[in-house]
């Protein structure tokens, strides 16, 4: 997928496609089926990846925004950002429900058919802001409660995809790393739960995320 402000949701490709959705140039809402995720191994034991994500394919370094609403029902509902390589080799980032009171910000990096899980507690907002960046095989993932002022969660390596290089890392920020992947939206109900989420103002460009000196 080129890079462009011009951001069309129709591009995508679907993995675990959902049952209910509505899909325009602008926007995409789904409704989760109930016992979907993605999870490896870690803690719990469980594999799932047979939630819907809306993937696209890019070779370049990239920041992509989205922003992201949803009316989550039940413990551990999701929405938000992905990349998908294989069932092994995955990341994930949104706020999982946990009661009224709060919930958890959180991000999964999924190496070699592993999964960690980084969170911090929040107030349950009705709407988030993602911004993914690529730098090669490393990605930088941030939030915004309002779409402008943006805070860091994590910076990852999905090993799948080599080493870090100064070469593919740095440089021009439009470069071409060779190195395809799929990256996009999801959204999920590990429990018997189902929801509704709803992705819009999406923006593809180059990457923003400066190398480092």
């Amino acid at each position: 997928m080129q890079l462009s402000n011009a951001f069309d949701f129709n591009q995508g490709q679907w993995i675990n496609e959902p049952k209910t959705k509505q899909l325009s140039q602008g926007s995409l809402q789904l409704k989760t089926e109930p016992e979907t995720d993605f999870w490896q191994r870690s803690y719990y034991g469980f594999r799932k990846a047979d939630a819907p994500a809306l993937l696209f394919n890019t070779q370049e370094n990239f920041s992509f925004l989205v922003k992201v609403a949803f009316n989550y029902q039940a413990l551990f509902d999701q929405a938000g950002v992905i990349i998908f390589i294989d069932d092994d080799n995955w990341f994930k980032a949104s706020i999982e429900y946990e009661n009224g009171t709060f919930s958890k910000l959180g991000s999964v990096v999924t190496n070699i058919g592993y999964s960690d899980w980084a969170t911090t507690d929040i107030k349950t907002p009705e709407y988030i802001w993602y911004r993914l960046s690529r730098r090669g095989p490393d990605f930088r993932i941030e939030f915004s409660y309002d779409g402008d002022e943006f805070y860091q969660m994590r910076i990852f390596h999905l090993h799948a995809l080599g080493e870090t290089s100064a070469e593919m890392c740095q440089g021009d920020p439009s470069e071409t790393t060779n190195l395809n992947i799929r990256f996009g939206v999801y959204a999920c109900s590990p429990t018997a739960s189902s929801f509704t989420a709803t992705f819009s103002e999406a923006v593809l460009g180059e990457c923003i995320w400066e190398h480092h000196q």
